[in-house]
């Protein structure tokens, strides 16, 4: 139990995908302006987290390893993930029109992200388990959702401070990130 805390602690803080291992960089900047979008890509990214941690682990032990074909795990756990991105994305067409259209091109970029597939191949590497994989997933998503939910809150107070001209915009967004990445590396002595 205590190292599942341990796994809990770290995905959330300490290892968080986004401001430790800068992963998903990509949708933390382009959709994180709404605190509603960033809560539904951090959902819809969760939940790939999970199911790809789910199905990717007993796939490279019981199909590629005995077969000896591991090297194809990075197209095998791609295809998964792509899978699950693609059952995420049909789900928000039907169920939730205006999250799918918020989210826009940043929805079928999570097949690419590579926080999901990262998640995956560090699961594997690190040789956890399959509950301490599942266990990662969930901790890892919802850090990402965390992150991204705070940052969205920063983002709408940076967007409406007198800055200066030249730091309007993009440059204002990379220095409250840098920032916020600094804020958790605060965390990192939890560890010990």
């Amino acid at each position: 139990m205590k190292e599942l805390f341990g796994i809990m602690l770290a995905a959330l803080l300490t290892d968080n995908f986004v401001l430790s291992k800068f992963m998903g960089i990509c949708p933390f900047l382009g959709v994180s302006k709404k605190a509603s979008s960033s809560l539904g890509m951090g959902v819809a990214v969760t939940f790939v987290m999970v199911c790809a941690a789910i199905v990717t682990y007993p796939i490279y032990y019981l199909i590629l390893i005995p077969l000896n074909i591991t090297y194809l795990r990075t197209i095998a756990f791609i295809l998964i993930i792509a899978l699950f991105v693609q059952l995420v994305e049909i789900a928000l067409k039907k169920l939730m029109p205006p999250l799918y259209n918020t989210l826009g091109v940043y929805l079928p970029l999570i097949t690419t992200n590579c926080a999901v597939l990262g998640l995956t191949i560090l699961n594997i590497d690190n040789e956890l388990s399959f509950i301490q994989s599942v266990v990662n997933a969930l901790f890892s998503g919802l850090g990402f959702m965390a992150v991204l939910l705070i940052f969205s809150g920063v983002r709408s107070k940076v967007e409406t401070a007198d800055v200066p001209e030249t730091f309007k915009g993009v440059p204002a967004t990379l220095i409250a990130a840098a920032i916020l990445s600094l804020s958790f590396l605060g965390f990192s002595g939890l560890g010990n």
